[in-house]
Parts: structure tokens; C-alpha cells; sequence
């Protein structure tokens, strides 16, 4: 449960980069720079929960990630996707300046997080 808090964490300061760095204005973010850092951070919290949901220790490619999380639930397949799409490539890559988008990406990933979480705490029980 350390890795969920830490992933948790790394989500929580892809929002603040992007609140306190990237200053949103008329729906758009206003520093690439920011909004790049923003959305790895962010990712790698999402990867790093998938991780612990799929017990691997070593980072795989996309179609593995999905593959295995198809194998899980379905919805969380489509989930992880949307939100590896905003996060890595979207923000990370192509630093897009819609705020929409990136609240989407945090949001999709935070859900992740707080599914895989809840499945970790059941299976301990």
C-alpha cells in the first residue's frame, strides 16, 4: 500500500505543477513546460499503481499494460488507456493547453488509483 500512496502522491503534484506552474487562463494552460512535467508525473503515479495491480516489477510496453488489464476488467482496460493517452502523450509529449483534457487525464487516473486500491485492501481481507 506504500506504492499506492506514492503513486497517489505523484498525481496529487501533477495537479499542483499544473495549478501553481502552469496557470490556467480561459480554459487553456499557459506553459508547455509545466504541462509536460505535469502529465509524466502524473503518469508515472498511474503506472506505478497498475504495477502494483499487476504485480510487475519491471516497466512493459502499452499493448502488455492493456492486454493484462483487459484480462481484469474490461472498464478498467478503456480507463487505463484514456488515461496514458492524456497523461504520457498528450500532456507529456505534445503538452496540449486544454485544461478539460488534463482535468480528464488527472480525474481517469485518480480513479485508477482509488480502484486499484480498493481491490488491493479486498484481496487482504
Amino acid at each position: 500500500m506504500k506504492l499506492i500512496l506514492k503513486a497517489k502522491q505523484k498525481v496529487s503534484l501533477g495537479r499542483a505543477i499544473l495549478t501553481d506552474h502552469a496557470k490556467e487562463k480561459d480554459g487553456l494552460y499557459q506553459y508547455k513546460k509545466y504541462i509536460r512535467e505535469a502529465g509524466l508525473k502524473a503518469d508515472q503515479g498511474l503506472l506505478m499503481a497498475v504495477d502494483v495491480l499487476l504485480d510487475n516489477k519491471e516497466r512493459k510496453g502499452e499493448v502488455w499494460y492493456e492486454n493484462e488489464l483487459y484480462k481484469i476488467d474490461k472498464r478498467l482496460r478503456a480507463d487505463f488507456v484514456t488515461a496514458h493517452q492524456i497523461l504520457g502523450k498528450s500532456m507529456g509529449l505534445d503538452k496540449t493547453q486544454s485544461a478539460k483534457i488534463a482535468k480528464l487525464g488527472m480525474e481517469t487516473a485518480e480513479k485508477i488509483i482509488g480502484w486499484v486500491e480498493n481491490r488491493l485492501t479486498n484481496q487482504t481481507r
